[in-house]
């Protein structure tokens, strides 16, 4: 039961029945409500054509007493063992009575108009009218039991039950039929998504034979999969890359080991083979660090605590940590922060002065700290000697905007979207991946998507320029 409970083809007949019969019982509600109004009707119409036949014949005969002497006249009209027919005199006698259920005579208001009513007690319904004949005031009253006429709608009714409940049971077993057809594309669908693994990732659905309804479905499973062989692809080049990237050190590791375990050497040279192996160990260290926060923060858990943070002085902070490297590679770093939305004028007389403004931006400050210094270190280690790198920050589309610009080799356009890739590299014969392992743009780009924002690179002859685009309000 429960299977079926989660059948779609079950749940689409169950509907189909219930709508079916809401609809023939509706019909059904209103052929009876019709048929007892039309009974009802031609019964009153009988019975005031009973009075005017009654009151011809009266107005034909003599008196009563000859219209008694002639009971045919009046009994084949009515001739049915539920028709009623009295005539009373003034003092209420019967002068005339067909009255085949021995009723006892109804009481009636008087009125010369003629007029119809329900006797509760008899089950009954009537029509009387009031004449005069001869200076003699009589009373006609026509009947007719309801008794038959219930039973007979009883038996309609009983019908109409039993034609709705094979019209259910009919509708269900239909509607079974038509929706396991009519899901069949939903099947093949199935079949189709069924047969994609991880070996066929660039397999798609079947688009043109499916109905319109589930073409839309099928779409997005196709982008899903899209999505799915992309991820996958990088998954399998991150695992090469690391596996080479790790690869590296432990050969050197292995391969100077080796070589001075051939024979006995001085003291001075196994101090040598530490302090190289000390800096692979360290290379290995920050690798894996590196990787263990992108691992924590491509968590669907992961949160952050952010406050309004002074990027002027976060910056400042910054530019003081970076100022050896700095001077080592003959560069300076500007901060321009606090010239936010300052016209170009005032930037120029402003920047020699150092005037700066606060600039509040809501992000997770070691988080912020960790980006924006990996994306100084990468301008300071591929940015051109000589040439000035500049930290600042503009409003657009309801964004606070960081850039870190700096004059260098011009990246070429394909190999800008795949920057933040993990292990990437523009030049494959630079071996130096610095203090991040070759994952600092990568773990940029997770710290902008943990603060709901986006990390983007532009390069021309003028600047290589890194933008962090952060939400203006919390979000």
């Amino acid at each position: 039961m429960s299977r079926w409970r989660n059948s779609l083809s079950f749940r689409l007949a169950l509907m189909f029945a219930l709508v079916s019969t809401c609809l023939l019982g509706g019909i059904g509600f209103y052929l009876n409500y019709s048929l007892q109004r039309e009974l009802a009707w031609r019964d009153d119409q009988s019975l005031l054509g009973r009075l005017e036949h009654i009151q011809a014949l009266l107005g034909e005969s003599q008196s009563v007493t000859e219209l008694q002497s002639r009971p045919q006249l009046y009994a084949n009209m009515l001739g049915n063992q539920d028709s009623l027919l009295w005539v009373l005199d003034g003092e209420g006698k019967a002068l005339i009575s067909v009255n085949p259920s021995q009723l006892p005579l109804p009481r009636l208001s008087e009125s010369h108009e003629a007029q119809l009513g329900f006797d509760a007690q008899q089950q009954a319904r009537l029509a009387w009218r009031y004449t005069e004949l001869d200076g003699q005031s009589l009373l006609l009253i026509a009947g007719k039991l309801l008794a038959p006429r219930e039973q007979m709608l009883t038996a309609y009714r009983l019908k109409l039950l039993i034609t709705l409940a094979v019209g259910a049971l009919l509708a269900f077993a239909l509607g079974a039929v038509v929706s396991r057809r009519g899901l069949q594309p939903v099947r093949t669908l199935a079949r189709q998504a069924e047969s994609i693994d991880v070996r066929r990732l660039h397999l798609r659905l079947a688009q043109a034979d499916l109905p319109e309804e589930l073409q839309g479905l099928a779409h997005s499973l196709n982008q899903m999969l899209a999505r799915l062989e992309v991820g996958f692809g990088q998954l399998s080049r991150f695992s090469e890359d690391l596996a080479h990237e790790i690869r590296t050190p432990l050969s050197n590791l292995m391969g100077q080991t080796e070589h001075t375990l051939r024979k006995e050497r001085p003291l001075s040279e196994y101090e040598v083979l530490l302090g190289s192996h000390q800096e692979e160990y360290e290379r290995l260290s920050r690798m894996v660090d590196s990787m263990l926060f992108l691992a924590r923060t491509e968590q669907p858990q992961a949160s952050i605590q952010q406050t309004w943070v002074d990027l002027n002085e976060l910056i400042e902070q910054l530019c003081e940590y970076f100022e050896g490297m700095a001077e080592e590679a003959d560069m300076a770093l500007l901060n321009e922060v606090g010239l936010f939305n300052k016209g170009a004028e005032a930037k120029r007389t402003l920047t020699s002065e150092r005037v700066l403004e606060p600039v509040k931006v809501w992000a997770d400050e070691d988080l912020l700290r960790r980006a924006l210094a990996n994306l100084l270190s990468n301008a300071l280690r591929y940015g051109a000697k000589g040439q000035p790198i500049r930290i600042s920050c503009a409003q657009q589309n309801q964004q606070l905007v960081i850039q870190v610009s700096n004059q260098g080799i011009v990246i070429e356009p394909s190999q800008l979207a795949l920057l933040f890739e993990r292990f990437y590299r523009c030049d494959p014969s630079r071996a130096n991946r610095g203090q991040t392992g070759g994952l600092g743009l990568s773990i940029v780009r997770s710290i902008m998507q943990l603060h709901q924002g986006e990390v983007r690179v532009e390069s021309d002859a003028q600047s290589t320029r890194f933008m962090l685009a952060f939400p203006s309000e919390p979000v």
